[in-house]
């Protein structure tokens, strides 16, 4: 098979030895992978995929299913399916847990599919595993034009909860409220905070959901409301910072940092299985969508390594193979 392999620090489409398929495993032929800022971070050396995990880029695909290992029924040869990887998208075939697997939504293309798995992923298991959002309560979202942005938005709507997001631009702010955003702020206009406050009638929010780390903490504290949930998914803004434990004691607050990646199968399993009955219904109605910026023939990845890098994308970058 053919796939994306680093090469003196570039993306080279060439061969690739096949991964093996073992007991309780699915092999995909992935007609299209997604671009996560995760890829970019590996691929610079700072975010190594998982012990056991394929080393090629690409933490999700959607393709035909066209082998099945021993004890799998979740999936049958040829389904058109979607996946969650911890590796190994940016490739002709892919092997991947079965509980890791879920049908194309029907309505829905598998280009469509490719910008589902891993930001809807994220976004569900943070707002409503670790956060244990309640209907009503309100949110503030980071990065509300990336791709974990727009899921969360949609989500949110879907669940009745009030969000305000912070991006890189007007016209993104826009973009997402669109999409069911009930505020937003530029971050390049200064500290979100007061505005954030604003919006909250002076409350604050009950849950942020967090790329950036440590350049927005102190900010993220005063935001939240009593017994509000800070969740921590990113580190764009630095690792390491001061903490005013006082505040933290007197709002009761809790910090809560996340990965999806390194989580057992059997966690990643269930947050699929919580997607199939919560999102699936949503997405084959139409209610959710996936936001997709650009897709790009996966030979091109270099080019869409730029262009997340960029920042300047709302939604997805896709790449297809052809």
């Amino acid at each position: 098979m053919k796939a994306i392999v680093v090469v003196e620090k570039k993306l080279v489409w060439q061969e690739a030895a096949e991964p093996e398929l073992g007991v309780g495993e699915v092999r995909i032929k992935v007609h299209a992978s997604a671009v996560n800022r995760a890829d970019l971070m590996q691929r610079q050396g700072v975010y190594p995929p998982p012990p056991g995990a394929s080393d090629i880029l690409g933490l999700e695909c959607a393709g035909e299913v066209i082998e099945v290992g021993e004890g799998v029924t979740r999936v049958a040869m040829g389904d058109a399916v979607c996946a969650l990887l911890a590796g190994g998208g940016y490739a002709e075939q892919v092997v991947v847990p079965a509980g890791q697997v879920l049908p194309v939504p029907e309505g829905l293309t598998m280009l469509e599919a490719a910008a589902i798995p891993e930001v809807f992923a994220t976004a569900y298991l943070n707002l409503y595993i670790e956060a244990g959002l309640k209907t009503g309560e309100r949110v503030l979202l980071h990065a509300g034009a990336s791709g974990v942005g727009t899921a969360a938005i949609q989500l949110c709507a879907t669940t009745h909860n009030p969000c305000f997001v912070t991006a890189g631009s007007s016209e993104k702010i826009a973009r997402c409220q669109a999409l069911g955003a009930d505020g937003g702020w530029n971050r390049h206009e200064g500290s979100f905070q007061a505005s954030v406050m604003e919006w909250s009638g002076g409350t604050g929010v009950d849950v942020i959901l967090d790329p950036v780390g440590a350049g927005y903490l102190a900010d993220n504290l005063i935001s939240l409301n009593t017994d509000g949930r800070l969740v921590v998914i990113g580190l764009m803004g630095g690792m390491e910072t001061s903490l005013n434990l006082g505040l933290m004691m007197m709002k009761r607050l809790r910090i809560i940092g996340s990965t999806l990646r390194a989580r057992p199968i059997a966690a990643k399993a269930t947050v699929m299985d919580a997607l199939r009955k919560q999102v699936w219904p949503c997405l084959e109605a139409g209610t959710i969508k996936p936001i997709v910026e650009k897709v790009i023939p996966i030979a091109q990845a270099e080019a869409a390594h730029a262009l997340i890098g960029g920042n300047e994308t709302f939604g997805k970058v896709l790449l297809q193979i052809v």
